[in-house]
């Protein structure tokens, strides 16, 4: 067939494939839901089925968008449909969601063998995948905040799997609550704009914004869309219900820390340029983000559960990606989170094997890190970064963002106090600790050259800011972890959460008061709690 002929029609393939994922999601949510009762491997299989050709759809989707396809009318979004469109980054996105909503699947089906309700929860995880996809395509206010909604009404039959458990029950409670206040931000920021840009629409909101008018009104809308992602991507103080997940089961929780937390960097890139016209939502931007990376951070240092760390990982991680956001340095932002999205889904997927691998390490080695690799790691992971900018021809990120990177990686360079015999290991610790610098250091370098379809827009007057930040997260690990004794009170306060957790949580309760169902057990402070919290 001639090429000319197929011309016209690539923008209708575009079309399918990008809408075909959503629509087959949420095709299983319903075939799941309403499957009679079978055996679970058919409910299975035919579920996987589905996600596999969901993950095709995407693919072909990704590939007309890097071949140009999704930029012929010169916007890098294309119009799919009424409140509908797909950008290059979306597309990455979509085929990420969907490769790990099969992944995830799969090993659901193996986790799950012998467990009743499995119809239930393969349509809840459907239907999360559904509704994120959803999102990923939002060009309207109202598609935006229903996607939303509807992802967290579906992961909450998810969270509450195990409804005997009363932690899962607190944390999915805890979570509507956040939920239902963030859709209150949204919903304000949503008749803002569309009041003063007269369309609910965002790709009109934004190309006002980029004309020039930031009235006062958008520049609040701004702040209130900050607030009301910093609330559904669990920051500090509403972060609670992220840790406590960890009594869902193991898939629940890497979709979660993999994929659903996300999403608020992705619509923080999506209003790039509502956001540069909007000082003080970047502001609060950065001072949340800096506030919950040294806390978090500091939290998880002094634990000891491999997946609780992990959660506590992430809420700093997280934090770390809206004071990139914050700083408009959505390249590296965009990179953050399609890496972080992969190594979360690994991380809680292969959650055994760490926690085996963990424990013959603590048997070889309960020797703390050496003070001398604290102090100097630092100024060795700068050395690494200013070398590879040198390579480079000039690092692509401003100067104080070295700073930023050398404290936040430079734990990895840490190594453990020497020990006669063992004369190598540090120097294979430093050599792996430099090479992970050095690959980390050479993907930032090169995110710019990557068809993420974004683009920095640094925030200069903030940066230093930042990097004072970041140097200070670094000098209470250092303290932490070389000066135990002396920092008991510290280190109870870090392995206690600093309590912000306790005091949302009272505080919510007593807003909106639930019941849990099911035996009370009290074998740990936390269920205590949760029975004297619950309502007869």
């Amino acid at each position: 067939m001639n090429p000319h002929t197929l011309a016209p029609l690539a923008p209708d393939m575009l079309r399918a494939a990008a809408l075909a994922p959503a629509w087959l999601m949420a095709a299983a949510a319903a075939a799941s839901a309403a499957m009679p009762r079978a055996d679970d491997a058919t409910l299975w299989r035919r579920w996987i089925a589905c996600c596999a050709t969901a993950l095709g759809f995407a693919v072909m989707a990704l590939a007309a968008s890097l071949a140009g396809v999704d930029t012929r009318q010169g916007t890098p979004w294309t119009a799919l449909a009424p409140g509908l469109a797909m950008s290059r980054l979306g597309a990455w996105m979509a085929l990420l969601v969907q490769f790990l909503g099969t992944v995830i699947g799969a090993f659901s089906a193996r986790y799950l063998q012998g467990e009743p309700r499995q119809r239930r929860y393969a349509a809840a995880l459907a239907g999360v995948l559904a509704g994120v996809q959803v999102l990923l395509l939002a060009d309207h206010w109202l598609v935006l905040i229903g996607a939303w909604y509807l992802i967290g009404a579906a992961l909450h039959r998810l969270l509450c799997f195990y409804p005997e458990r009363p932690f899962a029950r607190l944390a999915a409670h805890k979570k509507r609550i956040a939920d239902r206040l963030a859709d209150l931000l949204l919903l304000g920021a949503a008749a803002l704009a569309w009041h003063q840009v007269g369309s609910g629409s965002l790709s009109v909101l934004l190309r006002q914004v980029q004309a020039g008018d930031a009235a006062p009104a958008l520049r609040f809308a701004a702040l209130l869309l900050v607030l009301a992602v910093m609330v559904r991507t669990a920051l500090l103080p509403v972060h609670g219900w992220l840790i406590q997940v960890m009594e869902a089961p193991t898939p629940v929780s890497a979709l979660l820390h993999a994929g659903v937390v996300n999403l608020g960097g992705f619509v923080l890139i999506r209003f790039a340029p509502l956001l540069g016209a909007a000082e003080g939502a970047r502001a609060v931007l950065v001072a949340g983000g800096l506030a919950s990376a040294l806390l978090a951070g500091m939290v998880s240092l002094t634990r000891v559960s491999i997946k609780v760390r992990l959660a506590w990982s992430t809420v700093a991680q997280m934090g770390f990606m809206m004071l990139e956001c914050g700083l408009g340095l959505y390249e590296l932002a965009a990179l953050h989170l399609l890496g972080h999205s992969l190594y979360k889904a690994h991380a809680f997927l292969s959650a055994s094997g760490v926690v085996r691998e963990a424990g013959l390490r603590a048997l070889r080695d309960l020797r703390p890190d050496s003070a001398a690799s604290v102090l100097a790691a630092p100024w060795l992971a700068t050395g690494v970064l200013l070398v590879l900018g040198r390579l480079a021809g000039g690092a692509p990120w401003p100067w104080w963002w070295t700073g930023v990177l050398a404290a936040a990686w430079a734990p990895l360079l840490w190594w453990p106090a020497w020990r006669p015999g063992e004369t190598g290991l540090a120097g294979w610790r430093v050599a792996t600790g430099v090479a992970l610098v050095a690959a980390l250091g050479a993907a930032a370098t090169v995110a710019h050259l990557l068809p993420l379809g974004t683009r920095d827009v640094p925030w200069q007057a903030a940066g230093p800011v930042a990097c004072l930040g970041m140097a200070g997260l670094y000098l209470m690990l250092a303290a932490l972890q070389l000066d135990a004794r002396r920092l008991e009170t510290v280190r109870r306060w870090s392995y206690a959460g600093f309590y912000v957790d306790e005091l949302y949580t009272r505080a919510a309760l007593r807003l909106w008061p639930a019941r849990w169902g099911g035996p009370q057990r009290h074998d740990s402070a936390g269920q205590r709690l949760v029975a004297n919290w619950s309502t007869p």
